[in-house]
């Protein structure tokens, strides 16, 4: 039972009260310095707590290059937020740097190795004055390109920050420089790097495995321990950072949450979306902690009292949080992880079974078991007193609570619930799945078929036959039911035309005898790709990646919805996929009649393939001759 407003009583900061003010300092507050690692060190003595540790596996790869026989140079690259500084100050003191030396203000620091070798510290390479930069990227070239053994860099840099010096550098030198284009390689193609250059790109870290990571290393914190004898939780009282936390231990759900967050984020990394760990931290801590009422939107131990006893503990849930509900508009657009995660709806995205269940769920006969077993069971976030009187007043109130401006309040409890559904509705529940309750429908079915890809495994009958009916749908303009062949369509001249009737050529849609289209994943973005080939031994043939927003507009042109109302820049880039395999198949017919041996006579005519569709949507092509009259 949650208590009543009169049964809780405010009491002083609890036990964990250091570790929650710490991890508050990881929150989206507009002075988050502690996500700095420059300033973790200080904080962790000022809260006299353990710190969040992380693995890093590309500081052990670091480590295993210094104790190889291997020479040169190290550049550990990245974004913002990537732990750039982190890997430069532990691999620092793995090599027997001083913390004090490190701290110092100095932009360019040393440490002697052991076999007498110097390594020049860059921990930002942004900060180094001009001459400063040129003596180190001097020192780079030199320990790359050259024979200097004794000295080493290791730097730290943005990707456009290194390639920029370079290239200015290059510029007043009379030159372009010798380093410049193999490390944009290195970083846009995943190219080799030169033999005595290790570069890590911090940016290549897999999404789902480190918020992972990081969910873990919060909700496991040694400092929760501190918790068990909480005067807050006395008597069943609900402390809503507690209850925070144990939803993202997984223990009642068996890491459902963590698993579809998961998801989402990996379904923005494959959009495009890089979110350093610096992001994911924030987001953990504001999970936990987020609340409206709260100052600048995180709760500390003190605050919890005073939500206890006006009774606003639901206000702190954590499936708001996630998508920073919790926070000014502003301050959560100004996050990359709120921004992704706003892309795909959730809350203002719906299906008619989930909101008719839990608007009429609860005096429904035939949805009431289903309404006690997904809203009821859970007193704190579902169907809690509070949404009830809003579902009450809505259903039954007066006229003014029904109209839009009255029933703000139960739209709003209403998008918590659909997020908290989101989260939380088992899988393979009857009529209610939680992807089409978002913006991106069939995103399950993206991750499968990366999934059974990764694994050496086929593509489903099912997704090949969506992609193929989308694809010819957007190709021809014309809705046509076909999923066993591509029709490569024009209109006669113009290859970016929405309708086009005129078949140039037909590829099967699976690959066959070398011909027609495959769905592979590709190794440098581990993006699922579609190749199609107009002909046997087609060594190059068109290829389209299959970003998640590219998936879901040929899923959703295959059942029916109009190419232009979805989105313009998808369906510029199929109509550019078009004219790929339109180019492909003119060279085709080129190379074709330079290898007749006996060209027939030429009567004037002109052949023309027309795609007529027939009652049952199929599209079939029928042959027509057009000769010029004379």
């Amino acid at each position: 039972m949650i208590k009543t407003p009169g049964e809780v009583q405010a009491s002083s900061p609890g036990p964990s009260n250091a570790w929650i003010k710490f991890l508050r300092s990881y929150g989206p507050t507009p002075n988050n310095t502690t996500l700095f690692d420059e300033y973790v060190t200080g904080a962790l003595g000022k809260a006299k707590v353990a710190p969040i540790t992380l693995s890093s596996p590309e500081l052990e790869k670091i480590k295993r290059r210094l104790a190889s026989d291997d020479r040169g140079s190290i550049l550990i690259a990245g974004t913002a937020g990537d732990g750039k500084t982190y890997h430069c100050r532990s691999l620092w003191t793995e090599l027997g740097g001083s913390p004090h030396d490190w701290a110092s203000p100095a932009a360019v620091k040393e440490v002697t190795l052991a076999d007498g070798r110097v390594a020049t510290f860059i921990k930002d390479l942004s900060e180094l004055t001009p001459e400063q930069s040129d003596a180190a990227l001097a020192l780079l070239e030199e320990s790359v390109l050259g024979s200097q053994d004794a000295k080493f860099l290791v730097v730290a840099a943005n990707h456009g920050q290194i390639l920029e010096r370079l290239r200015d550098l290059g510029i007043r030198q009379g030159r372009t420089h010798p380093l410049r284009k193999p490390i944009q390689d290195a970083f846009l193609q995943a190219s080799e790097a030169p033999a005595r250059l290790a570069i890590f790109d911090l940016t290549r870290a897999t999404h789902r495995e480190t918020l992972g990571e990081v969910l873990s290393a919060v909700a496991n914190h040694p400092d929760w321990g501190n918790c068990g004898g909480c005067s807050q939780q006395e008597g069943g009282a609900v402390c809503p950072i507690y209850e925070n936390r144990n939803r993202l231990l997984g223990a009642n759900d068996k890491g459902r949450f963590s698993k579809r967050l998961g998801d989402v984020v990996e379904v923005a990394r494959v959009n495009g979306w890089h979110l350093p760990v610096r992001d994911m931290l924030a987001l953990a801590a504001n999970m936990v902690l987020g609340h409206p009422d709260a100052k600048e939107g995180l709760m500390t131990c003190s605050d919890v009292p005073k939500i206890q006893k006006a009774n606003l503990i639901e206000h702190a849930s954590l499936y708001d949080n996630a998508f920073g509900a919790n926070l000014p508009l502003r301050r959560a657009m100004s996050r990359p992880v709120f921004r992704a995660l706003a892309a795909f709806g959730i809350g203002s995205e719906t299906t008619n079974a989930a909101d008719g269940l839990m608007v009429y769920g609860a005096d429904d006969p035939q949805l009431t078991a289903t309404f006690d077993r997904l809203m009821r069971s859970d007193p704190v976030y579902g169907a809690t007193p509070g949404y009830l009187a809003a579902l009450d007043s809505y259903l039954e109130g007066e006229e003014s609570a029904r109209l839009e401006s009255g029933a703000s309040e139960f739209l709003a409890r209403l998008q918590t619930q659909r997020r908290r559904f989101f989260f939380t509705v088992p899988d393979g529940e009857p009529g209610y799945g939680h992807w089409p309750m978002t913006a991106f429908r069939f995103a399950g079915d993206y991750l499968s078929m990366v999934d059974f890809l990764a694994g050496g495994g086929a593509v489903s009958d099912g997704v090949r036959a969506r992609l193929v009916k989308g694809l010819n749908r957007v190709m021809t303009g014309l809705l046509i039911e076909n999923d066993d062949k591509l029709f490569v369509a024009s209109s006669g001249g113009f290859s970016q035309s929405r309708v086009s009737v005129l078949c140039d050529t037909e590829a099967p849609a699976k690959r066959q005898g070398g011909k027609g289209m495959r769905i592979r994943l590709d190794p440098l973005t581990a993006r699922p790709t579609i190749d199609v080939a107009l002909a046997q031994g087609e060594v190059h043939p068109a290829s389209f990646a299959l970003t998640p927003v590219r998936f879901e507009f040929l899923c959703r042109v295959a059942e029916g919805a109009l190419p232009g109302s979805f989105s313009n820049e998808c369906l510029e880039d199929m109509l550019a996929f078009k004219a790929k395999l339109l180019r492909k198949e003119e060279l085709l017919r080129e190379r074709m009649l330079l290898e007749e041996d006996e060209p027939g006579s030429d009567d004037g005519s002109l052949a023309l393939n027309f795609i007529d569709v027939e009652q049952s949507g199929l599209g079939l092509s029928r042959r027509v001759s057009v000769r010029a009259a004379s």
